[in-house]
């Protein structure tokens, strides 16, 4: 069967993919950019005619390689659409068959094959201290081969907070000097995916834009995209209402906790992280992140708070007042309620509106059930 004449019709012959499963996997990696429909289908189709396979040379340093584990475990595109269909991935340490001299050879042919149109992934911290003997892969440093891959590249990514800005490795004391890659390619734009581990989604949708429209997304001050960056998790966080209410947990088990009150005392990070984690759920699995499942954000898109900042402490509260349209909430006895919604300064005016109240409440008891003793 040949795919270049039969199209996306025929897209679940030539690649054994549903096509409406192909076109969803698009879709949803163009709307993570704020693309819209007519773009993924441009996606579904260039893909499908073998015109778009962006090839992406994935780097691995000084991590996990739990970003790569968080993007083999989406299921819309599977791994086997994403690494066939959707982009080439021409070297990644952990998924290739190959080693040694043979990876080795894979990297310099492909740089030397897409030189100036290849995407350079980074996964992982790059140490600094001692002239970089803390990383070495086939005798180089990290640093070596951040600087030749990179500097060939089409667009560079770090994706990962290890990679954004150092992350866990770069932790107080932080013996090896660990960084991000922009602190290392100075003067080059990297888009920063943070995250421990980062959503897949902002990273295909990036990808997918750069190969498809030859642009990268609208970057913030830190290079991360304002897709999925440019608002804190407060704002769209499920227990929002309940915080402009002034309801909020204030031990693991109590009655707040499990009737899914908001866990600001139990010192959530989301009133100062940055991240789209409420909106875009990892893996198409809903409540799949800490708050959906009764923890407090831990900031870990954020140099300031993620591993620098104690677990429960509290942080400050950048936009008390509360949001034009709730998200939908779970009233007491585990039924769904309607949605809230409504202008603060329809309701009171903006200074007595339901956040300025709960954020007054912060500094007295909170919650509906009190500390016994």
């Amino acid at each position: 069967m040949d795919v270049r004449e039969t199209g996306l019709e025929q897209a679940g012959g030539g690649f054994g993919v549903d096509r409406r499963e192909f076109v969803k996997a698009c879709t949803m990696a163009a709307a993570a950019v704020g693309l819209s429909s007519a773009v993924a289908e441009r996606i579904a189709e260039a893909a499908v005619t073998r015109k778009l396979k962006p090839s992406v040379v994935w780097l691995h340093f000084q991590e996990c390689t739990g970003c790569t584990e968080s993007l083999l475990r989406t299921s819309a595109p599977g791994v086997g659409e994403l690494i066939l269909d959707l982009i080439s991935l021409d070297y990644h340490e952990t998924l290739f068959a190959a080693a040694g001299h043979q990876a080795e050879a894979a990297l310099k042919a492909t740089m030397e094959a897409n030189a100036g149109k290849y995407v350079c992934v980074v996964e992982g911290a790059i140490p600094t201290k001692e002239d970089g003997i803390y990383c070495k892969i086939a005798g180089r440093t990290a640093v070596e081969i951040l600087e030749e891959v990179a500097g060939k590249a089409g667009a560079i990514i770090a994706i990962g907070s290890c990679a954004s800005w150092g992350g866990i490795p770069s932790a107080d004391p932080n013996p090896t000097g660990a960084t991000g890659a922009p602190m290392v390619l100075k003067g080059k734009t990297v888009v920063t995916i943070p995250g421990c581990p980062a959503n897949p989604y902002n990273l295909l949708g990036t990808v997918l834009q750069f190969a498809t429209l030859g642009t990268l997304p609208e970057l913030d001050e830190l290079g991360r995209p304002k897709f999925a960056y440019g608002r804190t998790i407060h704002e769209h966080c499920p227990r929002r209402a309940h915080f402009d209410a002034g309801r909020f947990a204030l031990e693991y088990g109590d009655k707040g906790h499990k009737e899914g009150f908001c866990l600001y005392r139990l010192g959530c990070k989301g009133p100062a992280t940055h991240a789209n984690c409420s909106t875009l759920h990892f893996g198409e699995v809903t409540d799949a992140w800490p708050i959906g499942i009764g923890h407090p954000c831990f900031g870990c898109t954020e140099k300031k708070l993620a591993f620098r900042v104690a677990m429960h402490d509290t942080v400050d509260i950048e936009r008390p007042t509360p949001p034009d349209t709730y998200p939908p909430i779970a009233a007491p006895g585990g039924k769904v309620g309607a949605i809230a919604t409504g202008v603060a300064g329809l309701i009171g005016g903006a200074l007595l509106g339901a956040g300025y109240m709960a954020s007054k409440k912060l500094g007295e008891d909170g919650g509906e059930e009190k500390k016994e003793g």
